[in-house]
């Protein structure tokens, strides 16, 4: 509650600049000043002085139109609560109920104007057509608007606490997996590392071997070669010697040692043997458990981290008779013919639909699809909650326990409350959904190109199936190892 001293101050900043008292019924004239509106009128009447021709301003003495007069409600409301915290800071402990104006006790309570009446209010003429209560019952119809106001309100409580809650549960669970990952990049990057530094020395054995190996080719080329020049220096040698002698000379034997020079033969050798320039050329080879490590590596690294590889098959006992099942329950196909299926609980009779034989209630999962089209076909992937509907109507909405993504001929839709067709950079043929149970999250992707899809944001608390529907002759799907 305010001090004496406050009121005080507050009371002598609402004073009448005329009768310096309380403004009563303020009113306020064209500079912006404000005034008693008795006080203004007496004002008024006095008559003005010859020099001047109009009415001035009490205070700045700007003129102003004797008609001009504005009421200031809102600093009439001031004045009213000053003079009610004025009376209240003078009343001493429980005297609070009494009337400001007749010093009486509070009895009744004035709906129209919202106002507390003691008895000589009730009776005075400005309440007389108003609707006046006890104070008890008036303030019951508005104990039922506060007590139905608290409910709603504590309701829209709870339901924020609970948003809190589930969040709060989804970070921690974030956390975890941010530090589970954390731990399997240091892991993965450290085994990369080990094999790395294997291949390395591997490969890098095997070059010093070829290294070895070429340079030894290369001294026997090279022994090789040199013993040939010298056998065929000798021969040019004595060629030479021969033509140079007289004729005597040069007929003995000529025959002989022209033979001897017609029938040597020059021994091309090769520097590289063909089993060396095998090894050479089949050396990149070598490079192959690299590169299958490698890609494993990204894999691993892009998206299975976490995830665990879900093997799963298709439930024949929630298939719609338009669906053939292989005999594995791996692969489906859509057929116009109605195969003859009983009609059990678990059947979908109107969604081409099937379900995977078993469900997750916790963990993170994913599995692959692979989807062949023919035109006008499609093929719709997600997961749907335990207690989707299986007979009738079947509304793809997460609303409905349904989270999927629908690949048509030519476009690609994610299923929400209402269908949006998403900017893909290419149909794809093999799509990856991943399930993270705890956090919530329905992620789908391009299983080639790794291009993110869609994800579904949601709150499981039962239990959620993989779910695939097919729609179209000649359409099938697969799901990959």
């Amino acid at each position: 509650m305010a001090s004496a001293a406050s009121v005080t101050s507050l009371a002598d900043e609402v004073n009448c600049p005329i009768c310096q008292g309380t403004l009563k019924e303020p009113v306020t004239i064209d500079c912006g000043h404000n005034f008693c509106r008795g006080c203004l009128t007496r004002y008024c009447e006095i008559p003005a002085p010859e020099s001047e021709e109009s009415l001035t301003c009490p205070l700045c003495k700007e003129p102003f139109r004797p008609g001009g007069f504005r009421p200031n409600w809102q600093l009439a409301n001031v004045v009213e609560n000053i003079e009610r915290l004025q009376l209240v800071s003078t009343l001493g402990p429980g005297e609070e109920d009494i009337c400001s104006e007749h010093r009486e006790k509070v009895y009744f309570f004035c709906e129209d104007d919202e106002a507390h009446l003691c008895v000589v209010c009730r009776e005075a003429g400005e309440h007389g057509t108003h609707t006046v209560r006890f104070l008890e019952d008036a303030a019951g119809p508005y104990r039922e608007q506060i007590h139905k106001c608290l409910m709603s309100l504590r309701k829209e409580r709870e339901a924020i606490q609970e948003i809190q809650s589930r969040e709060s549960k989804r970070i921690q669970v974030l956390l975890t997996q941010v530090a589970t990952k954390r731990q399997q990049v240091i892991s993965e990057f450290a085994h990369l590392s080990r094999f790395l530094e294997e291949q390395q020395g591997i490969l890098l054995a095997q070059l010093e071997r070829l290294d070895g190996d070429i340079l030894k080719q290369q001294e026997e080329f090279d022994f090789l070669v040199s013993g040939e020049i010298c056998r065929f220096s000798a021969l040019i040698e004595e060629l030479e010697e021969k033509n140079e002698r007289p004729a005597r000379e040069l007929l003995t034997d000529i025959r002989s040692t022209l033979i001897r020079c017609e029938t040597r033969k020059c021994r091309k050798p090769e520097a590289v043997s063909p089993e060396l320039g095998q090894r050479i050329r089949d050396f990149p080879q070598q490079a192959i458990p690299l590169q299958r490590e490698m890609k494993k590596f990204l894999e691993k690294l892009c998206f299975e981290l976490d995830y665990e590889p879900a093997h799963i098959s298709l439930d024949p006992q929630t298939s719609h008779p338009k669906l053939l099942l292989s005999e594995d329950h791996r692969r489906a196909r859509f057929s116009y013919k109605w195969q003859n299926s009983p009609d059990n609980p678990q059947r979908f009779d109107r969604a081409t639909c099937v379900l995977a034989h078993r469900g997750f209630t916790g963990g993170r999962h994913s599995w692959v699809v692979g989807v062949d089209l023919c035109h006008g076909g499609s093929c719709t992937l997600g997961v749907v909650s335990g207690e989707v509907r299986r007979k009738g109507e079947l509304r793809l909405r997460p609303e409905e326990g349904v989270w999927a993504v629908r690949l048509a001929w030519g476009f690609v839709s994610a299923l929400g409350s209402f269908p949006t067709r998403l900017a893909l950079e290419e149909q794809p043929r093999k799509v990856r959904v991943s399930l993270d149970y705890e956090v919530g999250w329905v992620t789908f992707a391009n299983a080639v190109t790794q291009e993110h899809i869609h994800t579904f944001t949601a709150s499981f608390t039962r239990e959620v199936s993989p779910f695939f529907g097919l729609w179209g002759r000649g359409s099938s799907f697969s799901l990959d190892c």
